[in-house]
């Protein structure tokens, strides 16, 4: 469960006026502009999500009936979990009749989180620039060496 701790953290942020660290960086205002915590939070439940993927599936509107089938969860939660990444604003859904139909909102979805990578390639140094005042080197392609295990005698 690491991914969930980085968004857990990525939501707390977002809810602070200014990000720890960048006072006077305007570069960085759009990240945390970016950082809803709505979209977060829609993205964090690995229930959620797997819906969330199921639709994108489909290509198509599909009535909550159809995205709950098989899921193993019943269609009141289904119905509440779609209502959360509605109001993210990632699906859309429109009731015709009795029933309600819903889709990604792809557009909306490559905007946000292209508009998130520019503003994180603009606000974060590159990780791999050696020298940088309070830089993290880089663990990508490290290989980390185990102790050996003790045994009891």
């Amino acid at each position: 469960m690491k991914a969930a701790g980085h968004i857990c953290i990525m939501v707390h942020i977002s809810k602070q006026t200014e990000l720890p660290g960048v006072r006077g960086r305007s570069c960085c205002s759009s990240l945390a502009a970016l950082l809803s915590p709505r979209l977060f939070k829609a993205l964090s439940d690995p229930k959620r999500l797997s819906l969330f993927v199921r639709l994108a599936e489909e290509k198509g509107p599909c009535t909550v009936s159809q995205v709950a089938k098989g899921s193993g969860v019943d269609l009141s939660v289904v119905s509440r979990h779609l209502a959360i990444l509605r109001e993210a604003g990632i699906i859309k859904c429109v009731k015709l009749g009795k029933e309600v139909r819903c889709i990604v909102e792809k557009t909306a979805v490559v905007r946000i989180l292209r508009e998130l990578a520019n503003a994180l390639e603009t606000c974060c140094p590159d990780e791999r620039s050696e020298g940088v005042p309070g830089g993290i080197p880089s663990t990508e392609h490290q290989e980390t060496k185990r102790s050996p295990r003790r045994t009891r005698s």
